[in-house]
């Protein structure tokens, strides 16, 4: 098992290093280390699985792990937020800053760790520094700042909010969080947008609102779409997996309706089958967009006369390496 976790582990960082070079960026992944040990943590407590077991697994004394987690988890300064989260909404309410006027207003947090995510706040392009040492002056970046090459930062974050909600919705506010990790500032204005828009159905109010989306599709050519269809892709993956392993199903059968299959095919030009096999992803999608049209179209005039509902997610994927170039080029 743990060749196959390790293994994992490399082709998601594969992933995370592809996604912070993208189009010539580079993204800060200062907290990244951090949040995989939270989450890991979080799902693991999911699984029934103690602390003294989880602290074992991550080769740490009982004590250092809870010294850990309490200091990532939460700010002692303010309570409910990460530390992260604490101090970009303080630099956004409040700034411009000095670095020792934060400093202060973070004294019960470790000045070390308030200091590392300082630097993160400015290398993820969040928030401008000008200065040096504890006159340093740290102002919170604007949209104009932030909406560089014609993209849109909030378009984006609404896209990847409505593939969280249509998949697994309804959510409520922590939920969300949880699947979406952003700032929450930026969290309120997306779903105040998205409930504006009718784009969400708002069930509640106020702490325990809980939000829904029956239908949403991402354009062909929408610009700001890819990340939440990387993101809409990704996650279906990840649970079709994590749903066959908490199962036991460690095998296929050719009638399954959970898992998925994978097919490579040797070719070189001019093979005669080339043009199939390269359109297979192509007539994929035909058939699903037919299909899903066909069920939203029967959806709209039947009713399900209270049989329980069921929800069926399928991904299709297709890579071509040519010879000689390997899946990390």
């Amino acid at each position: 098992m743990s060749y196959l976790i390790d293994s994992v582990v490399r082709q998601t960082t594969i992933l995370i290093a592809a996604l912070a070079t993208s189009a010539g960026h580079r993204a800060s992944l200062a907290h990244v280390a951090n949040q995989v040990f939270l989450d890991l943590v979080r799902e693991l407590k999911q699984q029934g699985v103690g602390n003294k077991v989880i602290a074992d697994m991550f080769g740490l004394a009982l004590r250092t792990y809870h010294d850990k987690v309490a200091r990532l988890s939460e700010s002692l300064t303010f309570k409910g937020q990460s530390l992260w989260e604490a101090v970009l909404s303080h630099i956004e309410s409040h700034g411009p800053l000095t670095r020792g006027k934060i400093q202060l207003r973070f004294r019960l947090d470790d000045q070390q760790v308030v200091r590392s995510v300082l630097k993160d706040l400015v290398d993820s392009g969040l928030v401008f520094r000008a200065g040096v040492g504890d006159a340093s002056v740290y102002r919170a970046a604007s949209a104009d700042d932030l909406a560089t090459e014609g993209r849109d930062p909030q378009a984006a974050l609404v896209k990847l909010l409505l593939v969280a909600i249509n998949e697994h919705g309804p959510l409520d506010r922590a939920q969300l969080l949880a699947r979406v990790p952003v700032d929450a500032t930026a969290l309120d204005a997306a779903l105040a947008q998205l409930s504006q828009d009718a784009r969400v159905e708002v069930q509640g109010h106020g702490e325990a609102a809980r939000y829904a989306c029956r239908e949403f599709t991402i354009g062909w050519s929408d610009p700001d779409g890819w990340e939440a269809a990387l993101f809409d892709h990704y996650q279906a993956m990840v649970t079709a997996i994590c749903a066959k392993l908490q199962r036991g199903l460690t095998h296929a059968e050719p009638d399954d309706t959970l898992g998925g299959s994978t097919y490579a095919f040797d070719l070189w030009q001019g093979h005669p089958l080339q043009a199939e096999v390269l359109g297979l992803l192509s007539r994929l999608r035909t058939t699903a967009v037919d299909l899903r049209q066909r069920v939203d179209d029967y959806n709209r005039s039947h009713d399900a006369g209270g049989a329980p509902a069921i929800r069926v997610t399928a991904y299709v994927g297709q890579s071509t390496q040519r010879e000689g170039q390997s899946d990390d080029d």
